[in-house]
């Protein structure tokens, strides 16, 4: 964002420094030639509009290309950037026909009553009955895929495979999805399974107004009873900015009108509906916290109540890795017992474990349902979770330091270069400065610091930056962008994928100040919140 005339005063101040001519000695003649050549190949780039904004967007690659095939040069910043937005669609449509967005949910129901609901004396003569029976009653495979046909057309792939207590099944489907409009799009599907005959649905989409939508799906189920048809209508609306409203409205098998309110906001997700039909009618309230950490810890808590009978639901999730989301939710109810529902989200997979482990409200159940997954996460997190994800992270960092280590080798020794050049430039800046009791720098740091006790054992990498920033000292006052330090003349990246800050101990008007600043902060000095205080 820098302006011209600040683009003008930057290359002349680097030019005065970096001029071959104002260095005798053979090797830093040298050295200033090469960064004299890259000041003013950069200040060519910046100084015209044109060059300026295709560097901005591709690069010095696309400084390079022979014939710029990609648009005119004659074009404005303003066509360029719409030149290269066109060539970002088509390549995201590309992207897009090319990729298969796998979706997939996998779910094992567990019985364990045998834990908590036994009856010890029909068990006294059969072997091996001393311990409980653990049994998996039932499972459910789903899995689909997305096959972008168009721009606007996609084919999406389905099916599933069902079994409980010994007996199961599966279904296959197919749907056929057109975005007909920037207002709506319509779904074809065809399916068909061994339990139940073939299905033919059709599904609209369409924004009414920009604050409210609608949908529709019908279908025609096809079984040895007949055909059944279904139809499921959903008006929704905005009604303000975090908070939707929906009607919906169910007519075939299970008949039903259902109305919800959905408050989603930064801190907060509140849900509130109310269901009447057959065979089911019911209230139900619901409320998650989101915790505003690095682990995005969420807590939940739900209140359904109808003809089945009450039922009270409470649980968190954390993230566990990058990817990786393991939730807990324990569920009592009457008359379904008590219940712990564990499911871990890995991208778009799914994984849920359902176990039951009582018909009836025990507390006992309940106890070890809420308490039980708490000390296995708390235990497996500081003994597996958190060693796996730092050497992760240390592996990715060594692999980064790998595949940059020529670069910050030339990094490095560009940087030691223009520190040498700057010597005789600083001296002078020093006796001005000292004549007007101005601002010197003393000492100055730049890297990785390590002041927490926990991260003792971490290796500090600094670099001394005292020289350089004592160069961009002007008129008594150092004003640095927001922007990565390692760009600084006279600076590098001496720990590559790591935070680092600057540390600047500086004197001004015959007093010490201090102050440390995140890489990407802007700082400006002096400040006289900076000063040590003399009785410290």
């Amino acid at each position: 964002q820098a302006s011209q005339e600040e683009l003008k005063a930057a290359y002349r101040r680097l030019c005065m420094l970096y001029h071959p001519d104002k260095h005798r000695d053979p090797e830093l003649k040298t050295q200033a030639e090469r960064l004299f050549n890259l000041v003013h190949q950069a200040y060519e780039v910046l100084s015209d509009p044109q060059t300026r904004a295709i560097y901005d967007i591709y690069g010095r690659r696309g400084l390079e290309m022979e014939g710029w095939e990609v648009v005119e040069r004659k074009r404005t910043a303003a066509e360029i950037r719409e030149e290269f937005e066109r060539l970002q669609r088509e390549r995201e449509e590309r992207r897009l026909q090319q990729r298969t967005n796998p979706k997939g949910t996998i779910s094992v129901g567990i019985d364990a009553t045998d834990l908590f609901d036994r009856y010890d004396e029909e068990y006294e003569d059969v072997p091996g009955s001393s311990f409980p029976q653990i049994e998996i009653n039932k499972m459910h495979i789903s899995q689909s895929i997305e096959a972008p046909l168009t721009s606007t057309d996609t084919a999406i792939l389905s099916g599933n495979l069902s079994t409980q207590n010994g007996n199961g099944g599966g279904s296959i489907n197919l749907a056929l999805r057109r975005v007909t409009s920037a207002k709506g799009w319509g779904e074809l599907e065809f399916g068909a399974g061994d339990l139940q005959g073939p299905l033919f649905g059709l599904k609209i989409f369409r924004n009414l107004t920009p604050r409210c939508f609608i949908t529709t799906n019908c279908a025609l189920q096809f079984s040895s009873r007949g055909v059944r048809p279904g139809l499921t209508t959903v008006l929704a609306r905005n009604l303000d900015k975090n908070t939707m409203g929906y009607l919906q409205w169910r007519w075939g098998i299970q008949s039903a009108m259902n109305t919800s309110i959905v408050r989603d906001t930064k801190t907060s997700h509140f849900t509130v509906a109310m269901q009447l039909g057959i065979p089911h009618s019911f209230m139900m309230v619901s409320y998650q916290h989101k915790f505003q950490d690095e682990d995005q810890t969420r807590v939940k808590g739900s209140l359904k109540a109808g003809f089945f009978g009450t039922i009270v639901e409470y649980g968190a999730e954390r993230k566990i890795s990058r990817h990786s989301v393991l939730g807990a939710t324990v569920s009592v109810g009457v008359p379904q017992g008590v219940s712990l529902k564990i499911k871990l989200n890995r991208a778009s997979q799914t994984y849920f474990f359902p176990v039951h482990l009582t018909d009836q409200l025990l507390p006992s159940a309940v106890f070890y349902a809420t308490v039980g997954p708490l000390v296995i996460y708390f235990a497996m997190h500081r003994l597996v979770i958190k060693p796996y994800l730092r050497a992760q992270k240390e592996r990715e960092l060594e692999k980064q330091r790998e595949s940059t280590a020529s670069d910050i080798l030339q990094k490095k020794q560009e940087a030691e270069a223009a520190v040498r050049l700057m010597q005789e430039s600083v001296r002078r800046i020093i006796e001005a400065e000292e004549a007007r009791m101005g601002l010197i720098v003393v000492n100055a740091w730049y890297g990785k610091f390590v002041n927490d006790n926990s991260r003792k054992n971490e290796k500090v990498k600094v670099i001394d930056v005292t020289v350089p920033l004592q160069c961009l000292v002007k008129d008594s006052k150092l004003i640095l962008t927001e922007a990565s330090k390692a760009g600084l003349p006279g600076f590098y990246d001496p720990c590559v994928g790591e935070e680092k800050s600057l540390k600047v101990l500086y004197q001004f008007r015959g007093v010490l100040h201090q102050v440390m600043s995140a890489d990407n902060e802007a700082l400006r000095i002096p400040k006289q919140s900076h000063r040590i205080d003399a009785d410290g």
